[in-house]
């Protein structure tokens, strides 16, 4: 069936645990998505489900508060499993359920992902963790070891199966779900249906309820939507001048963490700008005393988490700005939804690190509206804007209360010591100022470029790839690899980029892989245990021949 975007309803309709509801209105959630209201009351009443949804339409929750309201608190035995393509949505996934399972008892929730050392994990395990999330390969390697036990399971799901199967995962998953008991919910989200996916749906799920829901564009009309690319360490610089040349009534900007709203929040009123922080740890007087001072005109500029994201309705709201660019789509279509109220025009601007262009990408996707880049206003244009406000504040004071005052004040003063009136008003320009620069200059050059904000190099074509060495793997045809799996498992674990493999070569009982040549020792290590297939892939430079045109030897020995 497709749903309606907009239902109607609220969580407290959907017969969900009190306890889970209680943190679901903590994290500031009250509307279901539309994916949500039609797939909670399947899960809740026991139905097999698959989930038709792009990234962002709020997917987590969907499958993380029925499966928390049906769990046994009871028994430590793991009873959901998630299955996710990367690390990186396991953590996401993983983080989700603690936050919805806050208010209940004895709830551990635990990742197991490549990377991660095996200790923390197996520690975890033998704790007792009635949620695990993980990617296949790993998973895989802890049924091997014995040290995962899904006899107990009662819920399986498969996130983002679409990219699970590009990814090389198809074999692992099959694996997987042929060591779960045979009477088990399942739920299976995906943002398409190619026939390997309808296969698992067909071979593993019973009269399942299929739940289709286009991502909501959400991003009204009357929203103006631009980025700055700007490094991390210069968004403070960037944002003063934003607010400088911008005009704007008021304005929400956005940050990760609660800690980040005071340290913005105190940057901005140290620079004369009216704002005020607002996140979890604040009490809800206060909270509500903020917003007040936010619509009175009392506050300009609120600095605010995700918490401020729903159900904050202040009509004067011109201008909302991401600091900090969200993870999940579907908070910055929420985040830019507190401004444009009421029929007014809206703006929104995302600040944008170049390693963080895939985020900007995924959000153009799941909106599909694009999102204009423009440039940082530059010193110029501030300092025309800081020229032109000095003028217009000589001309409103002009006349006003006390003008007569100090008027004779002035002339005196300039009679007596022979002073040009024009010296006089410069010198009291600056008394104003207490000694600070009025003109803006250009921060000096950057001595060394953050790692982090290295511009994201584009991918050669094989030919022309210098930067990448063959390496050898001790898995192949007899083992049943595809490339898609070697990616899957050496991406995973040892944290690298799909634009970090070159050409793959299988053989029959090893593989030639092109990875980059100055691999980390971090990455080795990472390497050191992992397996594909159950097999450890014993990963080494290739010795038998000359160098590829595309590749070469390692430029330094394996540690």
């Amino acid at each position: 069936m497709t749903i309606p975007e907009e239902p109607a309803i609220t969580f407290a309709d959907l017969q969900i645990h009190p306890s889970v509801l209680q943190a679901v209105v903590d994290v500031g959630y009250e509307t279901p998505s539309a994916i949500q209201a039609a797939t909670i009351p399947a899960l809740l009443a026991g139905s097999d489900v698959v989930g038709l949804a792009q990234t962002g339409t709020g997917k987590t929750a969907a499958f993380a508060i029925p499966i928390l309201s049906r769990i046994d608190v009871t028994s430590k035995h793991t009873q959901a499993l998630v299955l996710a393509p990367t690390r990186e949505l396991a953590l996401q996934v993983a983080e989700a359920f603690s936050r919805y399972a806050a208010r209940l008892p004895k709830i551990t929730v635990l990742p197991i992902y490549g990377g991660q050392s095996y200790t923390v994990q197996l520690a975890g395990l033998r704790r007792g963790a009635q949620v695990v999330v993980g990617t296949p390969g790993r998973i895989i390697d802890h049924l091997e070891r014995g040290t995962l036990d899904l006899s107990h399971l009662d819920y399986l799901v498969l996130d983002e199966a679409d990219e699970m199967l590009q990814m090389g995962f198809a074999e692992d998953v099959e694996r997987i779900l042929a060591d779960t008991p045979e009477y088990k919910q399942v739920a299976l989200f995906s943002a398409t249906m190619p026939p390997a996916i309808r296969k698992i749906t067909t071979k593993y799920l019973h009269d399942a309820v299929t739940v289709a829901v286009k991502s909501k564009t959400a991003t009204a009309e009357n929203i103006t939507q631009r980025y700055i690319q700007v490094a991390g360490n210069r968004k403070m610089d960037a944002l003063t001048r934003v607010l400088e040349v911008e005009p704007f009534e008021a304005m929400i900007v956005f940050v990760r963490t609660k800690q980040a709203t005071e340290e913005v929040a105190e940057k901005l009123r140290a620079r004369g700008f009216s704002a005020a922080a607002i996140n979890g740890d604040i009490a809800q007087a206060q909270r509500e005393r903020t917003i007040a001072a936010l619509k009175d005109g009392s506050v300009d500029i609120l600095v605010a988490t995700d918490v401020a994201a729903r159900g904050l309705d202040v009509e004067r709201i011109s201008h909302v700005v991401n600091y900090d660019i969200p993870h999940d789509p579907e908070s910055y279509v929420h985040r830019i939804g507190r401004t444009g109220r009421a029929g007014r025009s809206g703006n929104a601007l995302l600040f944008v690190s170049p390693r963080e262009r895939h985020l900007l990408k995924s959000i153009e996707k799941v909106t599909r509206q694009p999102i204009t880049e423009v440039d940082l206003p530059s010193v110029d244009d501030v300092n025309a804007q800081r020229v032109e406000k000095f003028r217009e504040s000589i001309t409103e004071a002009i006349g006003g209360s006390g003008f007569d005052v100090y008027r004779k004040l002035v002339e005196q003063y300039g009679r007596d010591n022979d002073v040009p009136m024009a010296d006089i008003a410069a010198a009291l320009a600056v008394q104003a100022r207490s000694g600070a620069e009025f003109l803006m200059t250009e921060p000096p050059p950057e001595k060394r470029r953050e790692r982090d904000e290295r511009p994201e190099r584009e991918r050669a074509p094989r030919s022309t790839r210098t930067d990448l060495a063959t390496y050898r793997i001790a898995v192949g045809k007899r083992h049943r690899v595809g490339p898609g799996s070697i990616v899957g498992a050496i991406a995973n674990e040892g944290g690298l980029h799909r634009s970090d493999f070159g050409h793959i070569t299988i053989k029959t009982d090893h593989s030639l892989v092109e990875l980059p040549a100055n691999l980390s020792k971090e990455t080795w290590k990472k390497l050191e245990g992992t397996r594909i297939s159950g097999v450890l892939i014993d990963l080494k430079p290739d010795r038998s021949g000359p160098p590829r045109a595309s590749g070469g030897k390692p430029r330094h020995k394996a540690p």
